[in-house]
């Protein structure tokens, strides 16, 4: 059999940097709030030039892992949510997850998302869905598509749950089942409507603190996103990424 050729892709040396100091954050070995020591001193235990050790700094702190407490002094910080799921779509991107995958676990996150939330959200919680929900009416009126405004429902709800494990876990794949939404609408324009009805009722349950409730019309909305999905003629079984493309390059600016 004959070799096949590949390209290799050389590391530059500034991510051989920032990987080592992440990897000392996640073992532990430097903890949120230590101060990491000077660019020089960086680069005499590297065995590199400044400027390396100034680029692998750049992006730790791009990416969350450390944090500028003044000018010539950086501390290890713990990523934002945010941060941390962004990679994680990405990933998922790249893996072509489909429609379907994405949907059998989102059946069982979102659902316990719900419930989580009906026990233990509080007053700021309930306004933020109330803000999201009226944001989603108004576009249902102007009969544009809801993808950000979704995503950024099931988010909240997440967070109101107060389950950081659960947030993490449903966060990449949330933004990219729910970008479907923009590919969705032009196909099937009642499934707003239908939208609009279910948050509706979520988010009453939750105001209710009514659990089962909160899970159930949370089941009902993701099972209708999957009949809307099928109405559409948008393919179950291929790389999810073309229709999320746009959410995943925008990445979490909702």
């Amino acid at each position: 059999m004959a070799l096949k050729a590949k390209p290799l892709r050389v590391e530059h040396a500034y991510e051989l940097v920032s990987r080592e100091i992440e990897a000392q954050i996640l073992t532990g070995s430097m903890r949120p709030g230590d101060q990491l020591p000077g660019e020089v001193e960086m680069a005499s235990m590297f065995a590199v030039n400044r400027s390396t050790v100034r680029e692998g700094i750049r992006r730790l702190e791009c990416e969350g892992f450390v944090r500028r407490v003044s000018p010539r002094k950086m501390v290890v910080s713990i990523p934002r949510m945010a941060e941390l799921a962004s990679r994680q779509t990405r990933a998922l991107s790249m893996l072509e997850v489909s429609f379907s995958e994405l949907w059998n676990v989102v059946m069982e996150t979102e659902p316990l998302a719900a419930e989580l939330a009906a026990r233990h959200a509080d007053d700021n919680d309930l306004a933020a869905l109330d803000a999201i929900h009226a944001a989603l009416v108004a576009v249902e009126g102007e009969g544009h598509a809801s993808a950000e405004i979704d995503t950024a429902f099931h988010s909240r709800i997440a967070e109101a749950g107060k389950n950081r494990v659960l947030q993490l876990a449903r966060e990449p794949i949330g933004f990219l089942i729910f970008s479907g939404i923009d590919a969705l609408i032009p196909e099937v324009p009642q499934a707003m409507s239908r939208q609009v009805v279910a948050h509706s009722h979520v988010i009453e349950a939750i105001r209710n603190r009514d659990p089962e409730g909160a899970r159930d019309w949370m089941r009902r909305h993701i099972d209708d996103f999957k009949r809307g999905y099928v109405l559409a003629g948008l393919p179950l079984d291929a790389p999810i990424a073309g229709v999320a493309g746009k959410l995943v390059e925008l990445g979490h600016d909702l």
